[in-house]
Formats: structure tokens, sequence, C-alpha cells
């Protein structure tokens, strides 16, 4: 089945369109090119701990926390060898690999602390406390936890009030200790 989705006069979908997306939705797995899959394997089943759900050869592999069937899938189908991307270009700025806890972040930060893999930053955001760094391909990594929603920052109105600050590592890692 083919469906067209060019651009439709406006009242084919004006009762569709602008209303909110179903809140149950959630961002699914992340598929990243990468240059050599046992350096990526390395990389996020070595350092961050995820399981290797399966592999086909040295072309691709699916890796998980848990469970699941897959949270990053990892390939070499168009990429096997080839350098990172340039800079200033567009695509993917970073996925996010989201925590259960604080404690399991701090997890996290000792495991990058151990493997010697520098942090590109690390902020507060007052939702969420969040780590940034870059895998063996210069991909973007967030790893972060959300606080609970009771406890996010909020403006008089109700809304959000976002910010950022620095991220104190030295209490992050105090937490689970």
């Amino acid at each position: 089945m083919s469906v067209k989705t060019e651009a439709r006069p406006a009242e084919a979908g004006a009762d569709i369109l602008g209303k909110p997306i179903d809140p149950g939705v959630r961002i699914g797995h992340t598929h990243l090119k990468v240059a050599d899959i046992d350096r990526a394997l390395g990389f996020y089943c070595g350092v961050l701990g995820f399981q290797l759900k399966q592999r086909l050869g040295d072309s691709a592999a699916f890796i998980a926390a848990g469970d699941y069937h897959h949270h990053i899938g990892l390939n070499t189908w168009e990429s096997k060898g080839a350098p990172p991307p340039p800079r200033h270009t567009t695509g993917l700025f970073h996925h996010a690999i989201l925590y259960p806890t604080r404690a399991a972040l701090a997890d996290a930060l000792r495991r990058l602390i151990a493997a010697k893999i520098p942090l590109d930053g690390a902020s507060d955001h007052g939702v969420s406390e969040a780590l940034y760094l870059r895998d063996p391909d210069e991909n973007g990594v967030e790893l972060y936890w959300d606080r609970p929603q009771d406890r996010w920052p909020k403006n008089a109105d109700g809304s959000l009030a976002l910010f950022t600050k620095h991220l104190d590592l030295e209490d992050l890692l105090r937490q689970g200790q």
C-alpha cells in the first residue's frame, strides 16, 4: 500500500493537523551508522554496559538494557571504515539514553571515568541531570535521568522553567556510594 504524503488542500486534513500527538507516544530505538562494529560494541557494551542481543557479522549489532529487543542498533551498511561526519552539517546532534535513577547515572559516570572517556559537558536542566560525550564514531551521546515530575521547576503560570546549570559531578559521584 502506498500513501501519498504530499501537501493536500487545507480542508483535507485540517481536523487532525495541529492536534497534539497521543501522550503515550515514546521515542523508540536509535540506529547509528558506525565505522567499526567491534569498536562500537566496545563502547556501548564494554563501557556503558548494554547487552548484545543479536549480531549480523561485522555489518550490524543490536543492543539493549535488560530484556528489551534493542535500544540501539549499530550498522556499517553505509559507513564501514568511514570517518565521522563533518561538524557544522545537518544530522543527529545526539541520542539520549535515559537512566531510571540518579544512582544509575552516577554508575554511568563511574564507568566513563574508569574508561577515561572525556565529557563534552555536564548539565542540570532542572527537570533532568545530563552527561554529554561522544562515542568512538563521534556521535553525540547524552546520558541522563529525569527528576520526578513533582520536582520539575515551574514558572508562576505553571509552565516548565527549564534551565541549564553546571552539574556538580562530585555530588553525583557521591550518589549511591
